[in-house]
C-alpha cells in the first residue's frame, strides 16, 4: 500500500476545509423540512418553490444582467489599466496611476460603496444626473472596483509578453491598433477571460457596495438573500445557492478547458 506523503495529506485536509460546507449546503438543499438545520427526509420541493418566487427569480435576473455588463466594461477599462501600468515609461505620474488603479483591491468596501454613494448624490445635485439610483449606479460602481482586479491579472500578463512579435508585426506594416487586436489580444485572452469571470464572479456577490448604490427598483440577489436570511434563514436559499455554485462551476470548467485547448493550438502553430 503506497504511503500518504505530509503534502496528500495537507492537501486533502485543505481541500476538505474548503469544500466541506458547499457540500453540505447542496445535500441540505434537498431536505424535506421547513429547518434548516434539521433533516426530514428527501424532497426537491424547495426547488419547485424557488421557481415560483418571483421576486428571487427577478433579482436574479438582475444581477446576472448587472454582472455581464460590470465585467464586459471592467475588461475594457482594466486592459486600458494594465498598458498604461506595463509600457508607458517609468515616471512618478505612471507610479502614481498605477497607485490609484489598484487602490480598490485594499480599500473596505463600506468605504468605496460610501464615496460612490456620496459621488451620485452630488452629481445629481449639480447636473442632475443621475434622477435615481438603479442598475445604471450599481453598474458604474461595479465597473469602478472591478476593473482594478482586471487591471492586475492582465498586467501580469503583459509583462511576460515577448514584445518583438509586436514589434514584428508594426515592422511589416501593421498599424498599432492592428497590432493589438491582431497579435496582442490573443495572447492575453486567457488573462482577458480569468479577468472577466472573476469581474463576474465580484459583481454577482457583492452586497455592501451595491446597497450604496442601488434605489428602490433595482434589487439584487445577494440583497434580497441578506434581507430574508434576517428573518431566518429559507431552505429555498439552498436550493437557489446549489444552482449558483453548479452554475460557476461549469462556467469555470468551460473556461479552463477552452483556454486550455487555445494554449494547445498556440503551442503547436509556434512549433
Amino acid at each position: 500500500m503506497k504511503k500518504l506523503s505530509f503534502s496528500t495529506v495537507m492537501l486533502w485536509l485543505g481541500l476538505i476545509f474548503l469544500y466541506a460546507p458547499m457540500f453540505i449546503l447542496i445535500f441540505y438543499s434537498f431536505n424535506a423540512s421547513k429547518l434548516v438545520t434539521v433533516w426530514g427526509g428527501f424532497s426537491a420541493k424547495w426547488y419547485v418553490e424557488l421557481f415560483k418566487d418571483q421576486q428571487i427569480l427577478d433579482a436574479v435576473w438582475t444581477s446576472l444582467e448587472i454582472a455581464f455588463l460590470s465585467a464586459s466594461m471592467a475588461v475594457v477599462l482594466g486592459t486600458m489599466a494594465a498598458f498604461v501600468m506595463t509600457r508607458f515609461r517609468r515616471s512618478w505620474a505612471k507610479l502614481s496611476l498605477s497607485n490609484m488603479i489598484t487602490a480598490p483591491l485594499v480599500m473596505p468596501e463600506v468605504i468605496t460603496g460610501l464615496s460612490l454613494l456620496l459621488l451620485f448624490v452630488h452629481m445629481a445635485d449639480l447636473i442632475g444626473w443621475p434622477a435615481e439610483r438603479g442598475r445604471l449606479t450599481i453598474w458604474l460602481a461595479h465597473s469602478t472596483f472591478c476593473a482594478a482586479y482586471v487591471a492586475v491579472v492582465v498586467s501580469s500578463r503583459l509583462r511576460e509578453l515577448d514584445m518583438s512579435i509586436e514589434e514584428a508585426a508594426m515592422d511589416l506594416g501593421a498599424t498599432p491598433l492592428k497590432t493589438f487586436f491582431l497579435i496582442t489580444v490573443p495572447m492575453i485572452a486567457p488573462a482577458l477571460t480569468a479577468g472577466w469571470l472573476l469581474s463576474f464572479s465580484l459583481s454577482l456577490d457583492d452586497l455592501v457596495i451595491a446597497s450604496f448604490a442601488s434605489g428602490p427598483g433595482a434589487t439584487t440577489l445577494p440583497m434580497v438573500v441578506f434581507s430574508s436570511v434576517r428573518l431566518g434563514v429559507s431552505p429555498k436559499i439552498n436550493a437557489l445557492a446549489t444552482l449558483i455554485i453548479l452554475a460557476v462551476s461549469l462556467i469555470a470548467f468551460l473556461s479552463w478547458y477552452f483556454a486550455r485547448r487555445a494554449e494547445k493550438r498556440a503551442k503547436a502553430a509556434m512549433e
